[in-house]
This record gives structure tokens, sequence and C-alpha cells, in this order.
């Protein structure tokens, strides 16, 4: 499995020591080859489907058997790291592998999966929402955005973006889903656990909040009469922080974009444009955050003399793990005589998506002081190779429970 990871973070590799396996690039295409060349070297049975996922089977006997699914993704962020990711890919190939050498029959098809575009350089989960199901049907459409480039890739891909629907499955031939991820926090790592068992993975909201003003010169206009767009940006972004921390506990919010224009000297911004989201991880409060939030810019924008407007980029749900599965790694870390602890996630994963669609769970391993998504990411592999044990004795206790 090591030698398979060194093979992997040369594709896509960065000066700076991370990868770069932007969703439907070059790079993500040489990358779904070479998984592709390891199922068949493997012996599995390969498929990809409607919305480009890549997946090997072991098949069971029983031809009308369910599915039981061990996924994660292979595409990264520009110069990510070299675990998010990949390691769990490497890791179900090889509970695939072990499982056939062992010559182990199981009453399901044993199914990994490489799924489209997690990380969302063109639409975040897309692989997954669409074999959920949870695609809606403008996700391609040119309405208050132009999606040219996500078409043209998809494409260039194989994938015409009108057949991604057809990835949906029924719920009712799936039996499972177990994913293991790095953590991408620190709580593992300071704990010095090398399991974390995920409960939650938080809800979250995203928004292009767009703030509309007036033009005037920088030194001329009376601070009174200016309708100063970037002042309205930037107290939003100032009290929201604030708001967040005061009044919801467990809550985060960030501001990942800022523009505004005409960006010139000697002059107000016209318009700001801000991208920002939060999350939670409990579903109520995950409402009341956002709602509070789009209040917020509202009544700094009146108060400033300006116009707001807001266009809903994602939204996804607070994801509850299966309990049976929960119990499941529990059972197996203390079989293994390895220490965990029941974490919530606060990023998004593709097992947040499959949670509503079939009995789901997630296992983590740590990050090395917490870093994630940059080259300087880092996981011990005896870490990893625990993880990949836990995951493979996990999946045999949920796939043979399945079959009964």
């Amino acid at each position: 499995m090591h030698a398979n990871f060194k093979e992997l973070c040369e594709i896509g590799a960065t000066i700076h020591g991370g990868v770069s396996r932007l969703a439907l690039s070059n790079e993500d295409l040489q990358a779904r080859a070479w998984l592709d060349r390891q199922l068949q070297i493997a012996g599995f049975t390969v498929r990809d489907d409607d919305a480009g996922n890549l997946s090997g089977v072991l098949l069971s006997d029983d031809p009308d058997a369910k599915t039981f699914i061990l996924g994660s993704h292979l595409d990264s962020v520009p110069d990510g790291g070299c675990y998010d990711g990949s390691v769990g890919i490497l890791a179900a190939i090889e509970c695939l592998r072990v499982i056939k050498e062992a010559g182990i029959k199981l009453p399901v098809h044993l199914e990994m999966i490489d799924f489209t575009d997690e990380e969302g350089c063109w639409h975040a989960h897309l692989g997954s929402r669409a074999l959920t199901g949870m695609l809606q049907n403008n996700y391609t459409s040119d309405t208050d955005h132009d999606y040219g480039p996500f078409r043209a890739a998809l494409y260039r891909a194989g994938i015409p973006p009108t057949h991604v629907h057809k990835a949906k499955r029924d719920p009712a031939t799936i039996a499972g889903y177990l994913e293991l991820h790095i953590e991408q926090s620190e709580r593992l790592y300071e704990a010095v656990r090398p399991i974390g068992v995920v409960t939650h993975i938080a809800g979250r909201a995203s928004y292009e909040t767009t703030i509309q003003g007036e033009v005037a010169h920088s030194g001329t206009t009376s601070m009174e009469k200016r309708q100063d767009t970037l002042l309205g940006a930037s107290t939003f972004i100032v009290e929201a922080h604030q708001l967040v921390r005061e009044e919801f506990p467990g809550g985060l919010f960030n501001c990942e974009r800022l523009d505004v224009s005409p960006g010139t000297f000697n002059t107000t911004p016209r318009q700001s444009r801000i991208t920002w989201d939060c999350r939670h991880t409990n579903k109520e409060e995950m409402e009341r955050m956002k709602d509070c939030l789009l209040q917020l810019a509202a009544n700094l924008t009146q108060k400033h003399g300006l116009k707001v407007a807001h266009r809903p980029l994602t939204y996804t749900s607070v994801a509850t793990m299966a309990g049976r599965t929960v119990l499941a790694v529990e059972q197996v870390c203390k079989q293994l005589d390895i220490e965990s602890m029941r974490l919530v996630g606060y990023s998004g994963h593709d097992g947040q998506m499959l949670s509503g669609f079939a009995p789901s769970g997630m296992i983590f391993i740590p990050s090395v002081e917490g870093i994630s998504h940059c080259p300087h990411e880092f996981t011990e592999w005896e870490h990893v190779v625990q993880g990949a044990n836990v995951l493979l004795q996990t999946a045999l206790i949920l796939a043979q429970d399945s079959g009964e």
C-alpha cells in the first residue's frame, strides 16, 4: 500500500511537496487511469458511472446481493496534501485485495469507489450527490452563473452533463457505506488517539453576498454621504464572527473571498462581493445561525445606505452516522487494542452525502498538528495502516450483518 501511495503522490506533484489534482483536470484523469490499472491488476470488476465515479467491485456469489461501499476521492484542492482522500482510496483497495486473497465469501458485493469532485472544484461532492440523487436539475444551467467551463470539463472527461443524473442508484440495493479519512483537525493528534469514530458531520451553508453602493471620490466626498460597500462588507465580516462566537457555541463562520469593484485609487467601491459559509453540528442551530447571519447583512447594509443580494452556493444538512456503524468501529478498535474516541466532523465528506441514503460511517486518523489542504499535510504511516485495518475489520462485520 505504501508503494502505491508514493506512486499516487507523483501524480500532480507540486514543487512544494503537495499535489494538485483538481477534479476533471489532466492530473485527476491521470490518477483515475492509475486507479483503473490497479483495480484491473488486482482482478476486480471495474465500473464507472454517468457521473464519472470509478469503482472496483469484489462480486458476491449471489448476483442479486446488495452492495456495501468503501469510498473516498482522488481529487485535491490546489497545492493540497498527499493524504486527503488518497489514503481512503488506497485502504479501500487493500480491503478488497485482502478479502479476495483470503478467499472470504461475503453475502454482499463489496465496492470501492472514487467519487468525482469531492473537493468542489466545479460542484462539491458531484459524484456522491449524483449517486444519491441529490443533484439539483439546474446544476449546470446558466441561470445566474456561467457553467460553460464546467460543462466543457465534463465533456472533456467523457461525461455528458445531461447524463450525470443517470448515476443515481436505488437505495434498496445499497447495504451501507464506510469511509476512512484523515481528520484534518488537531483533536486526535492532541489526544494521542489513532482512531476517531465519527458520530456526526456538520451541516454547511455557503453564500455569495453582493453589496451595491455608489462610486465616490475618496478625497472630496464626506464620510456621511458615502455609500461605501467595502465598509458594509468588512463590518459584516467582523460582526458575523462576533455573532457566531457569542450566540452559537460549536458554530463556525468563515469569509473565503472578498472582491471589490471598480477597485481604483481614490474611489469608494461601487460593489463588494463576499463568499462566506457557516457550519454547525446541530440542525436547528444551523438554521437559526444561517438566518441570523442573513439578517445581520440586511441590517448593516440598510444602516449604511446600501443594497444587498444573496446567492446560495451550497447547502448541506447535518449528517448523523449510523449507530450500528459507530458501534462496529468501536468494537473493532477494542478487538485490535487500538484507542479511539468519538468525534464530530466539521469538513465536508462524501460520507455526509451518503448518510441519508444508506447506513453510513466514517473513520478518522490523525493529521499531524491538524494541518490539511496544504503541502505540509502529514499522517504517520503507522496510523494509515491502523486505519486500514479498522476499515477492513469493520467492513467485514457490517457486510456479514447485511447478509443476515
